[in-house]
């Protein structure tokens, strides 16, 4: 038995949490597959070809939302001095500053088999068979294994949605959308979709550029109600480019955000378990679950860049990303600094 194994039992242990994964079973899983390829593959197909691709997600986000609205995991629950949200645009560094902000607060010895054996993430409540993903919001062995005495919560919902208190800490990473674009159009295909549907990149366009990509909506909206909260003491504005140019002055950032007083040593250890390469390494510890079986199960850590949105979209496409954003964002009457966060050319 290798040393990361036991260390990661060794830690389990001290969590004391009854709390186990469990994807659905194999037979629940078979059934997801024969749905998705022999019913929603041939209909989605035949609503693209009739050019009604959006106008079928503006029904199914609509109704999502009002389920959301309805139904809100965090309804009833209030926000205490332990709680880390970490609140994120899809495919914005969410597991990056997750493994930042959980290795922090363990001082760089936070061990698991996967992130959400020590992250809730009560937004998959709603998402049917993803039932059982993380970590019960309500379950309290992280926080009280963390020398902090904190632990991190995962959203991907809008600032709205997330309930507020003065006692909790709240971190966002805002991402370049084109990147944002590119990441997602990769993930959510493969391991969403299980590879059944491919709908084409201007497809995937028309649908990011409107009001209902998934259950985050619009990205300027999502932005720039996180945006209008930065000078709240206990809310920190994460730029994915700055984090990608400085690694270690991102993680002290977060550290002195969180109150950690972490030793440069530390710090070390953080980034070396926060780096690209280990994170890529250790993929099993960030991926989701494989609803379809006989589906090939993409990696969670792609590739991570920024900048780098020309490998799917032509020069047009990018511009089209940027100057849409930018009108959204001035329709919202925020005052974003886009060309700052983004890669524009």
């Amino acid at each position: 038995m290798d040393v990361q194994t036991l260390e990661s039992r060794r830690v389990t242990t001290a969590v004391s949490s009854n709390y186990v994964r469990r994807p659905p079973p194999f037979i629940v899983r078979c059934l997801i597959g024969v749905v998705m390829f022999g019913v929603a593959a041939p209909a989605l197909w035949l609503v693209h070809r009739l050019g009604l691709t959006v106008r079928l997600a503006s029904v199914v986000s609509r109704r999502q939302r009002q389920k959301t609205a309805a139904k809100n995991p965090f309804t009833g629950y209030t926000p205490t001095s332990h709680d880390v949200f970490v609140a994120t645009f899809a495919k914005s560094g969410t597991n990056w500053m997750m493994q930042i902000a959980h290795q922090l607060l363990f001082h760089g010895e936070g061990h698991f088999d996967h992130i959400h054996e020590v992250v809730p993430w009560p937004d998959s409540k709603l998402m049917g068979p993803m039932r059982g993903y993380a970590i019960p919001l309500e379950d309290p062995a992280v926080w009280m294994a963390s020398p902090e005495k904190k632990r991190v919560i995962k959203t991907h919902y809008s600032w709205d949605l997330v309930p507020y208190s003065e006692d909790a800490r709240y971190i966002t990473v805002i991402r370049d959308p084109k990147d944002v674009f590119v990441s997602g159009y990769f993930f959510f295909l493969m391991n969403a979709f299980g590879g059944a549907v491919t709908p084409s990149v201007e497809t995937w366009l028309d649908l990011f550029l409107s009001d209902f990509f998934l259950i985050n909506g619009s990205w300027a909206a999502n932005t720039a109600g996180y945006w209008a909260q930065r000078h709240r003491k206990n809310v920190l504005i994460c730029s994915f480019k700055a984090m990608r140019q400085d690694l270690p002055g991102s993680v002290r950032t977060v550290a002195a955000f969180l109150g950690v007083r972490a030793s440069d040593e530390v710090i070390a250890r953080v980034c070396e378990r926060s780096s690209f390469d280990y994170m890529k390494k250790n993929d099993s510890q960030f991926r989701t679950w494989t609803l379809v079986p006989w589906s090939r199960e993409g990696p969670m850590i792609r590739r991570g860049s920024q900048g780098s949105s020309s490998e799917l979209l032509t020069p047009a496409q990018q511009r089209r990303i940027d100057d849409h954003f930018r009108s959204e964002l001035k329709r919202l009457g925020s005052d974003f600094p886009y060309d700052e966060f983004c890669d524009v050319a």
